[in-house]
């Protein structure tokens, strides 16, 4: 089993108020992170905004990480993309910046079969050495990896495991029913942690571990240990901050908690912009009743 962690925060990434990646923020929060117990950043996925980020503004997040950080957390480098030429460059790319491992999404908006998908999927893990975590999220790709297509990509030796964000609870069961122990498989949502955990699961790519990592990390370790109930009741606590740090397009309500906490990340590149006033008011008393702003 690869040591990568049990919780990965997919983390942010700041922007300065002209849209410019910010390194100095981008630092603090990385010293955050690490404080809040993360084993290990996914840099430029989803929640990292990867859409507005060129390739070399990529590759220049990665070698920062790698470069300052790369000693006391693992860095998993985002490089999906719907064309597999182009993640399989961006790919090379980060192994050379020394990257521990790379996150790959199931191709997006051009919907490939099962087929088109190992195909893409087995493509790029033939032309890397470093260890390759598949993505399944069909509420952003509109297609999904099935059990047996994950299953047979298992069979390739630096696959090594899968966030899974379906929600598909038969589906998760099937994959880590049918994969060898070794092969890794993380809770794509917060909200769906335990429940992969009690069929097997290992851990969760966390988007709520930027700012409640420890109890997160806290959670599994109960978990782990055996203490169900506890898992559970820290599971129902932390349930309004898992479930509503998506009460907007992700990452939106994320930086702006992070914002409110005094970690300057800056906005969302366009097309994402602030929250609704309505939504901005329900969000911040969740965050004021787990004690992570003030009044």
């Amino acid at each position: 089993m690869i040591g990568l962690g049990e919780v990965i925060t997919a983390m942010v990434t700041p922007f300065d108020r002209e849209y410019n990646i910010n390194f100095n923020s981008c630092g603090k929060l990385i010293e955050h992170i690490i404080d809040q117990g993360s084993d290990g950043i996914l840099l430029s996925g989803t929640t990292g905004e990867c859409p507005t980020l060129s390739d070399d503004e990529k590759i220049k997040l990665f070698k920062f990480a790698k470069d300052n950080f790369g000693s006391r957390i693992k860095i998993i480098a985002g490089t999906s993309s719907n064309d597999t030429a182009h993640s399989l460059e961006l790919s090379r790319e980060a192994e050379k910046q020394g990257i521990d491992g790379i996150l790959l999404t199931v191709p997006y908006y051009n919907r490939p079969s099962q087929a088109g998908i190992f195909k893409h999927f087995s493509t790029i893990a033939g032309e890397v050495n470093i260890p390759v975590i598949l993505y399944n999220v069909p509420s952003r790709t509109s297609s999904n990896l099935e059990s047996k297509t994950c299953v047979e990509l298992s069979k390739i030796s630096n696959i090594c495991g899968i966030k899974e964000a379906s929600s598909n609870m038969r589906q998760i069961t099937e994959i880590i029913a049918g994969t060898d122990e070794d092969f890794i498989v993380y809770s794509g949502n917060d909200g769906d942690t335990l429940p992969v955990l009690s069929m097997g699961g290992y851990g969760v790519i966390s988007v709520a571990s930027h700012i409640i990592g420890k109890r997160i990390k806290e959670m599994i370790s109960s978990f782990k240990k055996g203490n169900f109930k506890d898992a559970a009741k820290m599971h129902c606590d932390l349930s309004d901050i898992f479930y509503g740090i998506f009460i907007a397009t992700n990452p939106v309500p994320i930086k702006e908690a992070l914002n409110l906490m005094g970690l300057d990340v800056g906005p969302c590149r366009l097309p994402l912009c602030p929250m609704e006033d309505n939504k901005l008011t329900s969000f911040k008393e969740i965050l004021k009743r787990h004690g992570l702003i003030g009044n």
